[in-house]
Protein backbone atom coordinates (compact mmCIF):
# COMPACT_ATOMS: atom_id res chain seq x y z
CA UNK A 1 0.00 0.00 0.00
CA UNK A 2 1.37 3.31 -0.88
CA UNK A 3 2.29 5.54 1.92
CA UNK A 4 2.62 8.62 -0.19
CA UNK A 5 1.07 9.14 -4.05
CA UNK A 6 4.17 8.78 -6.59
CA UNK A 7 6.38 11.14 -6.45
CA UNK A 8 6.56 12.00 -2.67
CA UNK A 9 6.75 15.39 -0.95
CA UNK A 10 10.30 14.56 -0.02
CA UNK A 11 11.00 12.74 -3.31
CA UNK A 12 9.81 15.52 -4.73
CA UNK A 13 11.80 18.20 -2.52
CA UNK A 14 15.13 16.27 -3.74
CA UNK A 15 14.65 15.76 -7.34
CA UNK A 16 14.25 19.83 -7.24
CA UNK A 17 17.49 20.02 -5.12
CA UNK A 18 19.25 17.39 -7.72
CA UNK A 19 17.97 19.59 -11.25
CA UNK A 20 19.97 22.58 -9.92
CA UNK A 21 23.10 20.69 -9.00
CA UNK A 22 23.58 17.46 -11.19
CA UNK A 23 24.30 16.98 -15.52
CA UNK A 24 21.15 16.91 -17.29
CA UNK A 25 22.40 14.44 -19.31
CA UNK A 26 21.76 11.54 -16.82
CA UNK A 27 18.67 9.60 -18.34
CA UNK A 28 16.40 9.31 -15.29
CA UNK A 29 14.24 6.56 -15.99
CA UNK A 30 11.20 7.57 -13.34
CA UNK A 31 10.62 9.76 -9.75
CA UNK A 32 12.51 7.34 -7.81
CA UNK A 33 14.62 8.56 -5.04
CA UNK A 34 15.99 5.41 -2.89
CA UNK A 35 16.40 5.64 1.13
CA UNK A 36 17.44 2.07 1.64
CA UNK A 37 17.28 -1.67 0.16
CA UNK A 38 17.59 -5.21 1.21
CA UNK A 39 17.87 -7.61 -0.99
CA UNK A 40 15.07 -7.83 -3.64
CA UNK A 41 13.20 -4.91 -1.65
CA UNK A 42 13.62 -0.88 -1.48
CA UNK A 43 12.12 1.42 0.22
CA UNK A 44 11.72 5.20 -1.26
CA UNK A 45 12.23 8.72 1.03
CA UNK A 46 8.71 8.57 1.74
CA UNK A 47 8.10 5.24 2.60
CA UNK A 48 6.67 3.32 -0.49
CA UNK A 49 8.33 0.16 -1.01
CA UNK A 50 8.90 -1.56 -4.27
CA UNK A 51 10.74 -4.45 -5.72
CA UNK A 52 13.52 -3.69 -7.46
CA UNK A 53 13.68 -6.17 -11.01
CA UNK A 54 16.41 -3.49 -12.30
CA UNK A 55 18.64 -4.51 -9.74
CA UNK A 56 19.77 -1.13 -10.55
CA UNK A 57 20.91 -1.92 -14.53
CA UNK A 58 22.08 -5.68 -13.17
CA UNK A 59 24.48 -4.53 -10.88
CA UNK A 60 22.92 -5.60 -7.66
CA UNK A 61 23.65 -9.47 -8.79
CA UNK A 62 23.32 -10.41 -4.82
CA UNK A 63 20.58 -7.79 -4.13
CA UNK A 64 20.79 -4.79 -2.08
CA UNK A 65 23.23 -4.47 0.69
CA UNK A 66 23.95 -8.21 1.15
CA UNK A 67 25.16 -8.82 5.38
CA UNK A 68 28.55 -10.83 3.92
CA UNK A 69 28.90 -7.96 1.00
CA UNK A 70 28.48 -5.62 3.66
CA UNK A 71 30.76 -7.21 6.14
CA UNK A 72 33.57 -7.51 3.28
CA UNK A 73 32.88 -4.00 2.56
CA UNK A 74 33.71 -2.48 6.31
CA UNK A 75 36.49 -5.67 7.44
CA UNK A 76 38.16 -3.86 4.01
CA UNK A 77 37.44 -0.23 4.87
CA UNK A 78 38.64 -0.74 8.73
CA UNK A 79 42.28 -2.21 7.16
CA UNK A 80 42.38 0.52 4.49
CA UNK A 81 40.54 1.88 1.32
CA UNK A 82 43.37 3.00 -1.39
CA UNK A 83 46.75 2.79 -1.84
CA UNK A 84 46.82 2.82 -5.44
CA UNK A 85 48.27 0.71 -8.44
CA UNK A 86 51.75 1.39 -7.79
CA UNK A 87 51.38 -1.14 -5.46
CA UNK A 88 50.19 -4.37 -4.31
CA UNK A 89 47.89 -5.82 -1.91
CA UNK A 90 46.20 -9.21 -0.85
CA UNK A 91 42.43 -9.04 -2.53
CA UNK A 92 43.67 -7.64 -5.72
CA UNK A 93 45.71 -10.87 -6.18
CA UNK A 94 43.06 -13.16 -4.59
CA UNK A 95 40.46 -11.79 -7.00
CA UNK A 96 42.69 -12.61 -10.05
CA UNK A 97 43.25 -15.72 -9.08
CA UNK A 98 39.56 -16.25 -8.70
CA UNK A 99 38.63 -14.73 -12.36
CA UNK A 100 41.54 -16.88 -13.52
CA UNK A 101 39.42 -19.96 -12.30
CA UNK A 102 36.30 -19.14 -13.29
CA UNK A 103 37.70 -17.54 -16.94
CA UNK A 104 35.83 -18.59 -20.11
CA UNK A 105 38.80 -20.03 -21.62
CA UNK A 106 41.24 -23.20 -20.88
CA UNK A 107 44.51 -20.72 -21.27
CA UNK A 108 45.58 -18.66 -17.81
CA UNK A 109 43.82 -15.69 -17.47
CA UNK A 110 45.19 -12.35 -16.77
CA UNK A 111 43.19 -9.48 -15.40
CA UNK A 112 43.26 -5.60 -15.73
CA UNK A 113 41.14 -4.25 -13.78
CA UNK A 114 38.82 -0.82 -13.93
CA UNK A 115 36.22 1.06 -12.55
CA UNK A 116 33.22 0.52 -14.64
CA UNK A 117 32.31 -1.40 -17.97
CA UNK A 118 33.21 1.48 -19.87
CA UNK A 119 36.67 1.64 -19.31
CA UNK A 120 37.38 -2.48 -18.93
CA UNK A 121 35.87 -2.14 -22.98
CA UNK A 122 38.68 0.82 -23.45
CA UNK A 123 41.17 -1.48 -22.21
CA UNK A 124 40.16 -4.44 -24.46
CA UNK A 125 40.17 -1.64 -27.34
CA UNK A 126 44.04 -0.90 -26.40
CA UNK A 127 45.48 -4.39 -25.94
CA UNK A 128 44.19 -5.77 -29.23
CA UNK A 129 45.46 -3.20 -30.98
CA UNK A 130 48.60 -3.20 -29.45
CA UNK A 131 49.10 -7.39 -29.64
CA UNK A 132 47.64 -7.92 -33.11
CA UNK A 133 49.69 -4.59 -34.45
CA UNK A 134 46.48 -3.88 -36.50
CA UNK A 135 43.65 -0.89 -36.37
CA UNK A 136 40.67 -2.09 -37.65
CA UNK A 137 37.18 -3.29 -35.49
CA UNK A 138 34.12 -4.65 -35.89
CA UNK A 139 31.12 -4.00 -33.72
CA UNK A 140 27.65 -4.42 -33.95
CA UNK A 141 23.97 -2.77 -34.45
CA UNK A 142 22.09 -2.78 -31.37
CA UNK A 143 25.48 -3.15 -29.01
CA UNK A 144 25.92 -1.16 -26.16
CA UNK A 145 29.50 -1.13 -24.36
CA UNK A 146 29.81 2.22 -22.70
CA UNK A 147 29.74 5.88 -23.20
CA UNK A 148 33.40 6.95 -23.21
CA UNK A 149 35.02 8.06 -26.76
CA UNK A 150 36.10 4.50 -27.77
CA UNK A 151 33.76 2.53 -26.47
CA UNK A 152 30.30 4.47 -27.57
CA UNK A 153 32.22 4.42 -31.32
CA UNK A 154 31.28 0.60 -30.42
CA UNK A 155 27.58 1.36 -28.84
CA UNK A 156 24.61 1.47 -31.56
CA UNK A 157 21.65 0.93 -29.75
CA UNK A 158 20.79 4.78 -30.03
CA UNK A 159 21.78 7.54 -32.56
CA UNK A 160 21.49 10.02 -29.57
CA UNK A 161 24.57 8.47 -27.74
CA UNK A 162 26.74 9.48 -30.81
CA UNK A 163 24.97 12.94 -31.37
CA UNK A 164 27.28 16.09 -30.71
CA UNK A 165 30.17 14.23 -30.28
CA UNK A 166 31.71 13.44 -34.19
CA UNK A 167 34.20 12.71 -34.87
CA UNK A 168 34.00 9.31 -33.05
CA UNK A 169 37.44 6.61 -32.84
CA UNK A 170 38.00 5.92 -36.15
CA UNK A 171 38.64 2.12 -37.47
CA UNK A 172 34.79 0.87 -36.04
CA UNK A 173 32.43 -1.07 -38.41
CA UNK A 174 29.22 -2.25 -37.54
CA UNK A 175 27.43 -5.53 -38.55
CA UNK A 176 24.03 -6.71 -38.38
CA UNK A 177 23.32 -8.17 -34.64
CA UNK A 178 21.73 -11.62 -35.36
CA UNK A 179 18.09 -10.87 -34.18
CA UNK A 180 16.29 -13.80 -34.83
CA UNK A 181 13.01 -11.75 -34.06
CA UNK A 182 14.14 -8.99 -36.13
CA UNK A 183 15.96 -10.38 -39.28
CA UNK A 184 17.60 -7.59 -41.77
CA UNK A 185 19.58 -10.09 -43.94
CA UNK A 186 18.39 -12.65 -46.54
CA UNK A 187 19.72 -16.24 -45.21
CA UNK A 188 21.03 -19.35 -47.46
CA UNK A 189 18.79 -22.51 -47.37
CA UNK A 190 20.10 -24.44 -44.21
CA UNK A 191 21.76 -21.79 -42.48
CA UNK A 192 20.76 -20.49 -39.47
CA UNK A 193 20.54 -16.42 -38.52
CA UNK A 194 23.55 -16.27 -36.71
CA UNK A 195 25.65 -18.22 -39.80
CA UNK A 196 24.32 -15.83 -42.37
CA UNK A 197 25.36 -12.63 -40.10
CA UNK A 198 29.06 -13.80 -39.93
CA UNK A 199 28.70 -14.82 -43.62
CA UNK A 200 27.63 -10.93 -44.23
CA UNK A 201 30.92 -10.36 -42.18
CA UNK A 202 32.62 -12.61 -43.99
CA UNK A 203 31.71 -11.53 -47.94
CA UNK A 204 30.54 -7.87 -47.33
CA UNK A 205 32.69 -6.30 -44.65
CA UNK A 206 36.04 -8.05 -45.43
CA UNK A 207 35.11 -7.85 -49.05
CA UNK A 208 34.08 -4.31 -49.76
CA UNK A 209 34.62 -2.04 -46.79
CA UNK A 210 38.24 -3.40 -44.65
CA UNK A 211 40.10 -6.35 -45.24
CA UNK A 212 40.56 -9.06 -42.65
CA UNK A 213 44.13 -8.90 -41.87
CA UNK A 214 43.73 -5.26 -40.92
CA UNK A 215 40.58 -6.12 -37.98
CA UNK A 216 42.87 -6.58 -34.19
CA UNK A 217 39.20 -7.59 -32.93
CA UNK A 218 35.32 -8.18 -33.12
CA UNK A 219 33.67 -6.97 -29.91
CA UNK A 220 30.42 -8.65 -29.21
CA UNK A 221 27.92 -9.15 -26.61
CA UNK A 222 26.72 -12.61 -26.19
CA UNK A 223 23.25 -11.54 -25.58
CA UNK A 224 22.75 -8.11 -26.10
CA UNK A 225 21.50 -5.95 -23.29
CA UNK A 226 20.44 -2.14 -24.02
CA UNK A 227 19.58 -3.52 -27.46
CA UNK A 228 16.80 -5.18 -26.09
CA UNK A 229 17.97 -8.68 -24.72
CA UNK A 230 18.33 -10.28 -27.25
CA UNK A 231 19.44 -14.10 -27.28
CA UNK A 232 21.22 -14.90 -30.75
CA UNK A 233 20.63 -18.27 -32.72
CA UNK A 234 23.07 -21.42 -31.83
CA UNK A 235 25.02 -20.75 -35.03
CA UNK A 236 26.27 -17.35 -34.78
CA UNK A 237 29.53 -18.18 -31.81
CA UNK A 238 30.43 -21.11 -33.39
CA UNK A 239 30.35 -19.28 -36.61
CA UNK A 240 31.96 -16.02 -35.10
CA UNK A 241 34.75 -18.39 -33.76
CA UNK A 242 35.95 -19.69 -36.78
CA UNK A 243 35.93 -16.58 -38.77
CA UNK A 244 38.31 -15.24 -35.92
CA UNK A 245 40.85 -18.20 -35.95
CA UNK A 246 40.89 -18.29 -39.97
CA UNK A 247 42.15 -14.92 -40.39
CA UNK A 248 43.86 -14.06 -36.61
CA UNK A 249 40.92 -11.88 -34.83
CA UNK A 250 40.63 -11.45 -31.65
CA UNK A 251 37.32 -12.24 -30.28
CA UNK A 252 36.60 -9.50 -27.37
CA UNK A 253 33.51 -10.51 -25.30
CA UNK A 254 31.35 -7.81 -23.45
CA UNK A 255 29.79 -9.61 -20.16
CA UNK A 256 28.93 -5.85 -18.35
CA UNK A 257 24.92 -6.69 -18.55
CA UNK A 258 25.41 -10.79 -19.47
CA UNK A 259 28.25 -12.14 -17.61
CA UNK A 260 28.74 -13.29 -13.98
CA UNK A 261 26.18 -15.79 -13.13
CA UNK A 262 22.75 -14.39 -14.43
CA UNK A 263 22.30 -16.35 -17.02
CA UNK A 264 23.15 -19.29 -15.00
CA UNK A 265 26.46 -20.31 -15.71
CA UNK A 266 29.62 -17.64 -14.94
CA UNK A 267 29.62 -16.07 -18.23
CA UNK A 268 26.98 -15.75 -21.09
CA UNK A 269 29.44 -16.85 -23.56
CA UNK A 270 29.77 -20.17 -22.27
CA UNK A 271 25.93 -20.74 -23.44
CA UNK A 272 26.73 -21.17 -27.18
CA UNK A 273 30.39 -23.22 -26.28
CA UNK A 274 33.21 -21.42 -27.55
CA UNK A 275 35.97 -19.67 -25.90
CA UNK A 276 36.95 -15.86 -26.38
CA UNK A 277 39.99 -14.34 -26.38
CA UNK A 278 39.32 -11.66 -23.80
CA UNK A 279 36.38 -10.82 -21.98
CA UNK A 280 34.70 -7.38 -19.86
CA UNK A 281 33.08 -7.70 -17.23
CA UNK A 282 31.63 -5.04 -14.32
CA UNK A 283 27.53 -4.35 -13.03
CA UNK A 284 27.24 -7.29 -11.04
CA UNK A 285 30.49 -8.10 -10.36
CA UNK A 286 30.78 -6.55 -6.88
CA UNK A 287 27.47 -6.06 -5.70
CA UNK A 288 26.95 -2.30 -6.67
CA UNK A 289 30.80 -1.41 -5.78
CA UNK A 290 32.61 0.29 -9.06
CA UNK A 291 34.45 -2.01 -10.36
CA UNK A 292 35.28 -3.56 -14.44
CA UNK A 293 37.40 -6.47 -15.16
CA UNK A 294 39.51 -6.28 -18.41
CA UNK A 295 40.53 -10.11 -18.96
CA UNK A 296 42.97 -11.92 -21.69
CA UNK A 297 44.43 -15.03 -22.51
CA UNK A 298 47.65 -14.97 -20.88
CA UNK A 299 49.00 -14.95 -24.57
CA UNK A 300 47.54 -11.86 -25.36
CA UNK A 301 48.60 -9.69 -22.93
CA UNK A 302 52.16 -9.10 -24.20
CA UNK A 303 51.97 -5.21 -23.62
CA UNK A 304 54.86 -3.77 -21.41
CA UNK A 305 55.29 -2.13 -18.08
CA UNK A 306 53.76 1.70 -18.14
CA UNK A 307 51.41 0.78 -21.63
CA UNK A 308 48.12 1.11 -19.40
CA UNK A 309 46.96 1.71 -15.73
CA UNK A 310 44.75 3.64 -13.62
CA UNK A 311 44.94 4.88 -10.21
CA UNK A 312 42.35 3.13 -8.32
CA UNK A 313 42.70 -0.21 -10.62
CA UNK A 314 42.42 -3.10 -8.01
CA UNK A 315 40.69 -1.01 -5.74
CA UNK A 316 40.92 -2.90 -2.09
CA UNK A 317 36.75 -2.62 -1.00
CA UNK A 318 35.73 -3.03 -4.42
CA UNK A 319 37.73 -6.36 -4.87
CA UNK A 320 36.89 -7.69 -1.35
CA UNK A 321 32.78 -6.63 -1.83
CA UNK A 322 33.44 -9.06 -5.91
CA UNK A 323 35.18 -11.79 -3.43
CA UNK A 324 32.21 -11.93 -1.08
CA UNK A 325 30.08 -11.28 -4.26
CA UNK A 326 31.34 -14.44 -6.26
CA UNK A 327 31.39 -16.64 -3.55
CA UNK A 328 27.34 -16.44 -3.19
CA UNK A 329 26.55 -16.43 -6.55
CA UNK A 330 28.74 -19.44 -6.91
CA UNK A 331 27.21 -21.55 -3.55
CA UNK A 332 23.72 -20.23 -4.39
CA UNK A 333 22.46 -17.42 -6.43
CA UNK A 334 23.90 -19.17 -9.99
CA UNK A 335 21.85 -22.37 -9.49
CA UNK A 336 18.69 -19.90 -8.32
CA UNK A 337 19.09 -17.85 -11.37
CA UNK A 338 18.89 -20.68 -13.53
CA UNK A 339 15.41 -22.04 -11.31
CA UNK A 340 14.19 -18.47 -10.68
CA UNK A 341 14.52 -17.93 -14.65
CA UNK A 342 12.78 -20.83 -15.41
CA UNK A 343 9.73 -20.16 -13.56
CA UNK A 344 9.66 -16.48 -14.59
CA UNK A 345 9.75 -17.76 -18.51
CA UNK A 346 7.21 -20.23 -18.08
CA UNK A 347 4.98 -17.40 -16.30
CA UNK A 348 5.94 -14.79 -19.02
CA UNK A 349 4.74 -17.03 -22.19
CA UNK A 350 1.64 -17.69 -20.17
CA UNK A 351 0.99 -14.04 -20.19
CA UNK A 352 1.88 -13.77 -23.22
CA UNK A 353 -1.14 -15.79 -24.49
CA UNK A 354 -3.33 -13.37 -22.71
CA UNK A 355 -1.89 -9.93 -24.45
CA UNK A 356 -1.82 -9.38 -27.34
CA UNK A 357 0.85 -6.77 -27.01
CA UNK A 358 3.42 -9.13 -26.31
CA UNK A 359 5.76 -10.42 -29.64
CA UNK A 360 8.21 -12.32 -28.07
CA UNK A 361 9.19 -13.68 -24.87
CA UNK A 362 13.19 -14.39 -24.44
CA UNK A 363 15.93 -14.38 -22.49
CA UNK A 364 18.13 -17.12 -20.29
CA UNK A 365 18.62 -17.43 -16.46
CA UNK A 366 17.63 -13.58 -15.12
CA UNK A 367 18.53 -11.91 -18.26
CA UNK A 368 14.96 -11.80 -19.56
CA UNK A 369 13.26 -9.98 -22.22
CA UNK A 370 9.39 -9.25 -22.75
CA UNK A 371 9.28 -7.03 -26.00
CA UNK A 372 6.07 -5.19 -26.75
CA UNK A 373 4.72 -4.88 -30.34
CA UNK A 374 1.44 -2.95 -32.17
CA UNK A 375 0.82 -6.22 -34.37
CA UNK A 376 2.61 -9.86 -33.84
CA UNK A 377 2.36 -9.95 -37.74
CA UNK A 378 4.24 -6.69 -38.53
CA UNK A 379 6.22 -6.93 -34.68
CA UNK A 380 5.95 -3.17 -34.97
CA UNK A 381 7.33 -1.59 -32.14
CA UNK A 382 5.04 -0.85 -29.31
CA UNK A 383 6.88 2.10 -27.80
CA UNK A 384 4.15 4.17 -26.68
CA UNK A 385 2.64 0.97 -24.49
CA UNK A 386 6.17 0.00 -23.45
CA UNK A 387 6.94 3.02 -21.98
CA UNK A 388 3.13 3.37 -20.24
CA UNK A 389 4.01 0.29 -18.88
CA UNK A 390 6.97 0.87 -16.75
CA UNK A 391 5.25 4.20 -15.74
CA UNK A 392 2.47 1.96 -14.23
CA UNK A 393 4.27 -0.40 -13.02
CA UNK A 394 6.67 1.98 -10.57
CA UNK A 395 3.24 3.38 -9.43
CA UNK A 396 2.26 0.13 -8.17
CA UNK A 397 5.21 -0.67 -6.54
CA UNK A 398 8.05 -2.36 -9.48
CA UNK A 399 11.04 -0.88 -10.63
CA UNK A 400 11.43 -1.89 -14.22
CA UNK A 401 13.62 -0.58 -17.12
CA UNK A 402 13.19 -0.37 -21.06
CA UNK A 403 15.60 -1.28 -23.60
CA UNK A 404 15.62 -1.72 -27.35
CA UNK A 405 13.08 -0.34 -28.54
CA UNK A 406 10.00 -1.87 -27.11
CA UNK A 407 11.58 -4.30 -24.74
CA UNK A 408 11.34 -4.15 -21.00
CA UNK A 409 14.01 -6.36 -19.30
CA UNK A 410 13.58 -8.32 -16.19
CA UNK A 411 16.64 -8.77 -14.52
CA UNK A 412 15.87 -8.53 -10.55
CA UNK A 413 18.44 -9.74 -8.47
CA UNK A 414 20.23 -13.18 -8.47
CA UNK A 415 18.44 -13.89 -5.36
CA UNK A 416 15.13 -13.58 -5.95
CA UNK A 417 12.82 -16.18 -4.51
CA UNK A 418 9.80 -17.16 -6.29
CA UNK A 419 7.61 -15.59 -4.15
CA UNK A 420 9.10 -12.35 -4.97
CA UNK A 421 8.90 -13.36 -8.86
CA UNK A 422 5.47 -14.31 -8.66
CA UNK A 423 4.47 -11.05 -6.62
CA UNK A 424 6.48 -9.16 -9.53
CA UNK A 425 4.84 -10.96 -12.17
CA UNK A 426 1.18 -9.96 -10.73
CA UNK A 427 1.95 -6.71 -10.88
CA UNK A 428 3.21 -6.60 -14.09
CA UNK A 429 0.43 -8.31 -15.47
CA UNK A 430 -2.04 -6.11 -14.14
CA UNK A 431 -0.41 -3.06 -15.34
CA UNK A 432 0.05 -4.45 -19.04
CA UNK A 433 -3.28 -4.83 -19.09
CA UNK A 434 -4.04 -1.23 -17.97
CA UNK A 435 -1.81 0.08 -20.26
CA UNK A 436 -3.87 -1.89 -23.22
CA UNK A 437 -7.17 -0.89 -22.16
CA UNK A 438 -6.18 3.04 -21.77
CA UNK A 439 -4.41 2.86 -25.67
CA UNK A 440 -6.76 1.04 -27.13
CA UNK A 441 -9.37 3.93 -25.34
CA UNK A 442 -7.65 6.94 -27.00
CA UNK A 443 -7.13 4.61 -30.42
CA UNK A 444 -10.78 4.46 -30.33
CA UNK A 445 -11.30 8.02 -29.87
CA UNK A 446 -9.00 8.83 -32.54
CA UNK A 447 -10.84 7.17 -34.57
CA UNK A 448 -14.15 8.75 -33.61
CA UNK A 449 -12.93 12.08 -33.96
CA UNK A 450 -11.70 11.65 -37.46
Amino acid sequence: MRKTSLPGPNANHLIERDQAVISPSYPRGYPFVMDHGRGVEVWDVDGNRFLDFSAGIAVVSTGHSHPLVVKAIQEQAEKFIHISSDFYHTKWIELAEKIDHIAPFQEDAISFMTNSGTEAVESAIKLARYHTKRTEFIGFLGGFHGRTMGAVTFTASKAAYHRGFYPLMNGVVHAPFPDPYHPILMGNNGEDYGETVVRYIESEIFGRIVPADAVAGILVEPIQGEGGYIVPPPGFFPALRALCDRHGILLIADEVQAGTGRTGKWWSIEQFGVEPDIFCAAKGIASGMPLGLMVARKSVVTWPRGSHGNTYGGNPISCAASLATLDLIEKEYMHNAVAVGAFALDKLRQMQLRHPSIGEVRGIGLMIGVEFVQDCDTREPAVKLRDRVVDLAFEEGLLTLGCGRSVIRVSPPLCTTYGEMEEALEIFDRVITRAEDELLFVSQADTEIA
